[in-house]
């Protein structure tokens, strides 16, 4: 009986996206959403695609996904460099083949640009070899911190969004703004979706946020992040481009190379965590089609049901 009166209340199926920073709720209320309105979880954050990075990207568990498909996991080996373009046709087909089922595709993930990639109307400049092997030899020769600056002059926003530790993603920022002559930010399309599409952040207010990073590194180390990385070093993590700088990761190597303690890695990790989820929120809220519900602990009984309340009234975001 509840099935059928939950059918007769839906809407048709559409896209959710469940997004904001790191360590804030939404891998669970992506599960909760999937199993009360028929759906299944799409993935949009960028170090999940990754095999065998479990630990450090708080992947669930097959027990934690409770029977709930999830697409999008485990795609590419550690050696892979990562492309948002490849992953916007992987996600556009998945999202088409749900909606086509009948079913709800719910896209969970703190990866701004690959959401964006998913569900909005946006295409990737393409590349040039030469521009592109010019900036990596620079990057090799200055660190990713000197070329960090020089987006930061040509492009504020584009640096906001992108760590200075993140060479790869710098070095495209900056190739497009040779090729393109305009900034980076400027080939982003306006807040234009291919899908129907509610957009729902989950929102944790900093002090509470920056203590379950603190928590969630702890547990990540208490789970055996640093094993993890002494199997993926075997498997080629060091020579990932993308994979190697992940949070978590990056620090481990740097210890296990002897650059640091194994104690600063776990403190730097926690601190760069912290950073990044600061940038994460500043992406999703200069996105006006977000609505944003409290992921605070005293809410948290309150988010799953307000979350459904805001899928099942008719709103286009």
């Amino acid at each position: 009986m509840r099935d059928c009166f939950r059918e007769q209340r839906t809407p048709a199926p559409r896209v959710i996206a469940v997004v904001g920073p790191t360590a804030a709720g939404k891998s669970d209320l992506g599960v909760f959403l999937a199993r009360e309105l028929g759906g299944e979880v799409v993935n949009a954050d960028s170090m999940q695609l990754y095999r065998g990075m479990d630990i450090g990207t708080a992947k669930l568990t097959p027990e934690e996904r409770h029977g709930v498909p999830h697409h999008l996991l485990d795609v590419w080996d550690v050696t892979v460099t990562a492309s948002v373009a490849e992953y916007q046709r992987l996600a556009r087909e998945r999202i088409d083949a749900l909606l086509a089922e009948g079913r709800w595709p719910i896209l969970v993930g703190g990866s701004g640009l690959y959401v964006r990639g998913a569900v909005d109307n946006l295409e990737f400049p393409g590349t040039d070899p030469e521009v592109r092997a010019r900036l990596e030899e620079e990057l090799t020769l200055r660190g990713s911190g000197a070329l960090h600056a020089r987006l930061a002059a040509a492009d504020p926003e584009a640096a906001q969004a992108i760590l200075p530790s993140n060479g790869r993603r710098i070095v495209r920022a900056l190739e497009v703004i040779e090729i393109t002559g305009q900034p980076f930010t400027a080939n982003l399309p306006g807040h234009d979706s291919v899908y129907d599409t509610v957009q729902i952040g989950v929102d944790v207010a900093r002090p509470e946020l920056d203590e379950r990073i603190a928590r969630r590194v702890d547990r990540m180390w208490d789970a055996g992040l640093v094993e993890e990385v002494r199997a993926l070093e075997a498997r080629g993590l060091r020579e990932g481009r993308t994979a190697s700088r992940a949070l978590g990761y990056q620090q481990v190597l740097a210890a296990l190379s002897g650059e640091c303690t194994m104690a600063e890695a776990r403190t730097e990790t926690v601190r760069a965590t912290k950073r990044f989820a600061r940038r994460q929120d500043s992406w999703f809220r200069r996105d006006p089609r977000v609505h944003w519900l409290s992921g605070a602990a005293e809410d948290l009984t309150k988010l799953p049901q307000l979350a459904l309340a805001l899928v099942e009234r008719p709103v286009t975001a």
